[in-house]
């Protein structure tokens, strides 16, 4: 190990954590203890990756790589013996978490409350695991047992066990500094209830990690997950200010405090464990997405059940919040739109480590005071070595378990399962499928998404999300027809959805039939006028079907509803380079950009504002930026072969163009070349045109 910059590192996780309002906590002076974190260190967003569920982000934290990757897909996965469900476990893991990496390399990790971390692994270093909480009794006098390998090692089962919160115990000062109007609650009101239960668990996940960090033992990286921001955002950032229409006056006076009083909770929560760390300790706070909290807060309070699990993570925002500080960090960096995969490489390269080539994020280096120049290891998932791993016949593909005991029942030798259990197991297969292609389709995999798409879609050809997904990944690959086709027929077992509807134009228009697409869009955009939440997908399909004009009113329609929108931005920066407004357009582009730097349409874009306004050095860096954030981006290479031209470097044009052939082969269908664009550039240049 070499260039280990951070002696100690203590990273803390708060889910759905949103700087919207922590800036507002902060500038109040409600939140000291992140304050001086942020003083003494650098800031930014995190965005986040699609699906946006916590488990499934929570392990591409501590792995550094994708869902697919990581093999952790939903909440619940399937017993192994095919009995029912169990919390996804650690067993189910298929690739190494940083702690497993630490160990390996002498290192010593403490790992409290993590997102599938039970059983608790066998690591070098302490863990409690997610299930610290589980079985609590209603009884207060009846001892409450810690289930089996929650704690690593089991010598410390007392000592935790000691640490948890009981409800029946939640202190009452507390709760009234979480309710202040805590005498105005009716007596048969659950919700305080439920405040008590999921702070109780956040009490607990404290103490747990202070007595670890108390214990005496040597420890080189601390991790820390609390979850109540978000599962107390679930129950109660409805009736926070602004007040939403189906919530009453009487219970925004008496809950509206609640989630700003959560937030000081863990401020106060985060004082005690940086004090219990000591002050020579570099400190990562993080959440995995952020949280809804004003007009764009969904109303899922009249759904039914099942739609509501459907939906429930529209509450979820994609950009999270980051904080880094102590030795290491440079105070102040500005860093380039950080994503939640950046995280375990860089907390390895804080401690000396390599991380590895198949990890998906990068090293945040312009945030370290000493960046590592060590070069990547191909996998730390093929080194050999004492992680800290659980024996390899426990770790287990919960669905292949699964499978493997229907297979028994299929021919007889086991009794069928109980018809409830099945239809569990059934529900928990389609949705962990569901997340699994969602997460390839948000990583341009499009390919790979449509064959668990489609098996979802022939399984429940009426269920919306399937068929609008399977819908989009067919635009994605070039099967433009495919998916005009499908929309059709969903429409007419659901005429009533615009979403569909709006695909279908998007489709018909990428086909080149134009006037099908208008014919196809001119109800819908009667219907999005009243509904600005559809503002954005209407502008986006006028805009491939040509009619800029109109596209624009609905992009800034989309815009004025949310202003930290990026793809409005983008929109209007297209429609500006249509009509020639090329000063206007690099506005609009530099203002998606700002929001976060990870938009190569927006980098493509702004090249050709800027090279159609004569900025060709600054057009060339643009469009080499686009092709950084997405290799496939043809038009890019494109735009690059022409400027080499145009600046006589023959050699560099001929790179460009063979390279532009190459992607024009294998890419699939396209729709045609945006106006002004690098064919119109060439022509008026009188360069070779691609």
């Amino acid at each position: 190990m070499t260039d280990r910059s951070a002696r100690k590192l203590l990273f803390i996780g708060w889910d759905a954590a949103d700087w919207l309002i922590l800036d507002h906590l902060l500038d109040g002076g409600r939140m000291p203890n992140l304050g001086s974190l942020i003083a003494s260190g650098v800031r930014a967003n995190l965005t986040t990756l699609e699906p946006k569920l916590s488990p499934l982000l929570w392990t591409s934290i501590a792995t550094g790589k994708t869902a697919d990757k990581h093999g952790i897909l939903n909440f619940v996965e399937p017993k192994p013996d095919g009995s029912g469900l169990r919390v996804s476990a650690s067993t189910s893991r298929r690739s190494k978490a940083i702690w497993n990496i630490l160990s390996q390399n002498d290192l010593s990790t403490n790992v409290v409350a993590w997102y599938a971390s039970h059983p608790a692994e066998p690591i070098r270093g302490q863990v409690v695991s997610n299930l610290l909480q589980e079985g609590e009794p209603k009884d207060a006098l009846t001892t409450w047992t810690l289930p089996t390998h929650t704690v690593h090692p089991p010598s410390l089962t007392e000592t935790i066990a000691a640490a948890r919160q009981r409800r029946s115990a939640f202190p009452r000062g507390v709760l009234t500094e979480l309710v202040k109007r805590l005498t105005d609650v009716g007596p048969n009101d659950t919700r305080v209830e439920t405040l008590t239960k999921l702070m109780s668990a956040a009490t607990s996940v404290e103490a747990s990690a202070r007595a670890l960090l108390s214990s005496g033992a040597k420890w080189d990286c601390t991790m820390v997950f609390f979850d109540a921001i978000d599962t107390v955002g679930h129950h109660f950032m409805q009736f926070r200010a602004p007040r939403m229409l189906h919530v009453r006056e009487r219970e925004a006076k008496i809950f509206g405090g609640v989630m700003d009083a959560v937030y000081e909770w863990h401020d106060a929560a985060l004082g005690r464990l940086l004090a219990t760390a000591g002050a020579d300790t570099t400190v990562i706070l993080a959440s995995d997405h952020g949280f809804h909290s004003d007009h764009l807060r969904p109303n899922l309070s009249e759904l039914p059940p099942e739609r509501r699990m459907e939906l429930e993570s529209s509450w979820h925002r994609p950009l999270g919040m980051l904080v880094m500080s102590g030795p290491g960090v440079r105070v102040g960096a500005e860093l380039a739109s950080p994503n939640i995969l950046d995280i375990a490489p860089t907390i390895l390269a804080l401690l000396g480590i390599p991380c590895g080539e198949d990890m998906d994020g990068r090293v945040l280096a312009e945030a370290l005071s000493s960046p590592s120049m060590q070069e990547r290891v191909p996998s730390w998932d093929g080194v050999d070595g004492d992680a800290g791993l659980h024996p390899s016949e426990l770790r287990q593909d919960p669905f292949e378990a699964a499978d493997a005991i229907k297979q028994l029942v299929d021919l007889g030798y086991m009794a069928a399962l109980p018809e409830d259990v099945q239809g569990q197991l059934d529900l928990v297969r389609r949705e962990s499928t569901f997340n699994l292609a969602v997460a390839l389709m948000s990583r341009r995999r499009s390919l790979e998404a449509i064959t668990h798409f489609e098996q979802l879609h022939a399984q429940r050809p009426h269920e919306a999300r399937y068929a609008l997904c399977l819908g989009n990944c067919l635009l994605s690959a070039g099967r433009f027809q495919e998916a005009a086709s499908l929309m059709a027929a969903f429409s007419a077992h659901d005429p009533k959805n615009v979403e569909a509807r709006l695909l279908a134009a998007n489709a018909l228009a990428l086909s080149g039939d134009l006037d099908a697409a208008r014919g196809a869009t001119e109800e819908v955009t009667r219907i999005a006028s009243a509904r600005p939440e559809l503002a954005l997908q209407v502008a986006q399909v006028l805009t491939v079907s040509q009619r800029h004009d109109e596209a624009e009113s609905f992009y800034k329609l989309a815009l004025g509803r949310n202003a930290r929108e990026p793809a409005a931005h983008i929109g209007l920066c297209h429609c500006c380079i249509v009509r020639g407004s090329f000063e206007e357009a690099v506005d609009h582009a530099l203002n998606a950009l700002e929001l976060t730097q990870k938009l190569p349409e927006a980098h493509l874009l702004l090249g050709i504002a800027l090279a159609w306004s004569g900025e060709l050095v600054h057009a060339k860096s643009s469009f080499e930026f686009a092709l950084a954030h997405d290799g496939g981006q043809v038009d890019a290479v494109r735009w690059l072969a022409v400027l080499a031209e145009h600046a006589k470097d023959a050699s560099s044009a001929h790179t460009h163009r063979n390279r532009a052939q190459v992607l024009l082969a294998t890419a699939p269908e396209r729709p045609p070349e945006i106006r002004y664009g690098a064919s119109d550039f060439a022509k008026k240049h009188h360069l070779s045109a691609i």
